[in-house]
C-alpha cells in the first residue's frame, strides 16, 4: 500500500506511521519528497486493513499498490533507478555496453579480448569463470582460478567485471572477486539463489529465462528487491519459441513493456538472444532504439577457436564497428556513450 501523507505531516508523524507498520509485522517504506511524503507498507492485506490509516488526521490518502511486484513495481519508485557498476552508471540518460568473452579461457585471452574491449570504448568486462552448460561433457570454467583472473584483467584494464554466479555456496566467492553478479537464465527462478544474492548487496544482473514471462522475470527481481537490493539490472537474452532459425528470439518487444512497468534498467544481450555473429550487430542496434540501458554482448579476440560460444561471438574488428554504429542511434533516442 501507497501512503501519501499531507503537506504539514512533520518528520515524527512519518516515523510513528512507520513504527506502526513495523510493529504489525509489516515492511515499512519511506520515500520523501519535495512535495509530500510518502511511505510503503507491504505485506498481508489484512494486517495492513487494521491499521486503520485511512482514518489517521495526517494521512491525504492510501493507494493499494495492484502489481503483483511491489517494490519493483513504478507504483511505488516512480523514478528511474541508475546502478552504479564501476564507474560507469547503467540507467538515466547513459547507455552502456559490457562485453567480452562467454568463458574465461586463459590469462592471454582475457588480456588480449579485455584490450580490444576498451581501446573500442566498452564500459565493462564480461566472462564467465563458472559456465551452466547443457551438455555435462561441455567445458564448465575454471571456477575461482577463473574469477582471479577476471579480476586481474579488470583491474589491470580498468574495466568493472560481471560474472555469472550459479549455486547459493558460491556467492560469497563469487562477490568478493566480481562488481556485479549475474544470475543466468537456467537459474532466473531460482529462489535460494534470488535471495542469497539479495542479502550480496553487490549490483546483480538477472536474465530472464529462457520460457519466461516478462512478469516471472519482474518477480524475480522483487526477491532480490525483498531482500534489501536495489542494485538490480533486468537483461532481455532471448527466449525459446517454435522459430529455429536463431538460437532464441529476441523479445524487443519486452523492453518498452519493462520500462513502463519498472524503474529498474535493463540491458539486451543479443549475443544469446541470436545465436548467430551476423545478427549481433543489427539486434544490439535495435535495442538502443527501442529503449533498452544498455547491452551485454559477446567478443572475442579470435571466435573461431572459443571454447564456449564461438559462434555468437564478435570479432575485435566487428566490436569496433558495433561501437561506432550505436552511437548515432543512441544520440537519436536521447543516450550517450561516455
Amino acid at each position: 500500500m501507497i501512503i501519501v501523507l499531507k503537506p504539514e505531516a512533520t518528520a515524527e508523524t512519518a516515523r510513528e506511521i512507520l513504527d506502526r507498520i513495523s510493529e504489525k509485522g509489516l515492511k515499512p517504506l519511506h520515500m520523501p519528497g519535495s512535495e509530500r511524503v510518502v511511505l510503503g507498507a507491504l505485506g498481508d492485506e489484512r494486517v495492513l486493513a487494521e491499521l486503520a490509516l485511512d482514518s489517521h488526521p495526517m494521512v491525504e490518502s492510501l493507494k493499494p499498490i495492484l502489481a503483483p511486484y511491489k517494490l519493483v513495481s513504478r507504483e511505488l519508485h516512480p523514478h528511474d533507478t541508475v546502478v552504479r557498476f564501476g564507474k560507469t552508471a547503467i540507467g538515466g540518460r547513459g547507455f552502456s555496453v559490457i562485453a567480452g568473452p562467454c568463458a574465461v579461457e586463459t590469462r592471454d585471452q582475457m588480456r588480449n579480448t579485455a584490450r580490444f574491449a576498451k581501446a573500442a570504448g566498452a564500459h565493462g568486462l564480461r566472462a564467465g569463470a563458472f559456465k551452466p552448460r547443457t551438455s555435462p561433457y561441455a567445458f564448465q570454467g575454471h571456477g575461482v582460478e577463473g574469477l582471479k583472473i577476471l579480476r586481474e584483467t579488470g583491474d589491470e584494464f580498468g574495466l568493472p567485471v560481471v560474472t555469472e554466479v550459479m549455486e547459493s555456496a558460491d556467492v560469497g566467492v563469487v562477490a568478493e572477486y566480481a562488481d556485479a553478479l549475474q544470475i543466468g537464465a537456467r537459474n532466473m527462478q531460482n529462489y535460494s539463489l534470488l535471495k542469497e544474492v539479495g542479502r550480496a548487496r553487490k549490483p546483480v544482473v538477472l536474465k530472464r529465462g529462457m520460457a519466461a514471462k516478462v512478469e516471472d522475470l519482474l518477480l524475480a527481481a522483487e526477491y532480490l528487491l525483498a531482500e534489501g537490493n536495489e542494485q538490480v539490472i533486468l537483461c532481455e537474452r532471448g527466449i525459446r519459441t517454435f522459430e529455429t532459425a536463431t538460437r532464441n528470439t529476441l523479445d524487443l518487444n519486452a523492453i518498452p513493456y519493462i520500462k513502463q512497468k519498472t524503474h529498474l534498467p535493463v540491458l539486451v544481450d543479443p549475443s544469446h538472444g541470436t545465436g548467430v555473429r551476423d545478427f549481433v550487430i543489427p539486434m544490439a542496434l535495435a535495442a538502443a532504439a527501442c529503449g533498452a540501458d544498455g547491452i551485454l554482448v559477446e567478443m572475442h579476440e579470435n571466435p573461431a577457436v572459443a571454447w564456449s560460444d564461438g559462434a555468437q561471438s564478435l570479432y575485435p574488428d566487428g566490436f569496433e564497428q558495433l561501437m561506432a554504429a550505436l552511437r548515432p542511434i543512441a544520440e537519436a533516442v536521447g543516450r550517450e556513450i561516455a
